[in-house]
């Protein structure tokens, strides 16, 4: 079986014969030949966790000015705010120090376009339905402000005064802020 992992094209194609996964553990090797350890604490330098979608198009680290250690980042499909990124918001804030959460979605997200008939697909596809929910949207507004809720109401956190969400326009590179209310 053929997929885009093992025949990769463009500019990042991987040698011939290889994967992306070796293009990649290759680039590892030559980053680390000149790696020097930075001498970094886990704990983030502004106290910040961000929160964002896993898409490609999104640089964090250029668009909000960030450099390595600045912050935590924490990425679902949708930037949503799932269990699992209250566990992650958690353990950054009780064992890391991290008090303000940033959160950002984005325009023409792939979560707009799906459902959740998605998980039906899937079950009558493997036989087992997942556990978890598409959390799909069509009004990234509104999403974005379910996430800021559902942050400032987890019993499990310990900073929710300074939680503020974002829409990262694709096409300019710009975030807009998006009122709690």
């Amino acid at each position: 079986m053929t997929t885009s992992a093992s025949v990769p094209t463009g500019p990042h194609a991987a040698t011939a014969g290889g994967t992306v996964t070796d293009r990649l553990v290759e680039a590892n090797q030559r980053y680390a030949e000149a790696f020097t350890d930075p001498g970094m604490d886990a704990r983030p330098v502004l106290h910040v966790a961000v929160v964002a979608c896993m898409d490609a198009r999104l640089d964090l680290h250029a668009a909000l000015g960030l450099d390595l250690g600045d912050c935590h980042t924490i990425r679902n499909a949708g930037g949503v705010v799932t269990d699992d990124v209250i566990r992650s918001l958690t353990i950054s804030q009780r064992k890391l120090g991290t008090r303000s959460v940033v959160l950002i979605h984005h325009t023409g997200c792939g979560l707009e376009s799906l459902t959740e008939d998605f998980r039906n697909e899937l079950e009558v596809e493997v036989g087992q339905r997942p556990a978890w929910a598409v959390e799909s949207f069509r009004d990234v507004d509104q999403d974005v402000r379910q996430s800021m809720q559902r942050v400032r109401t987890s019993p499990f956190l310990l900073h929710t005064d300074d939680v503020r969400g974002f829409v990262f326009d694709v096409k300019t590179g710009l975030l807009r802020e998006v009122d709690p209310a």
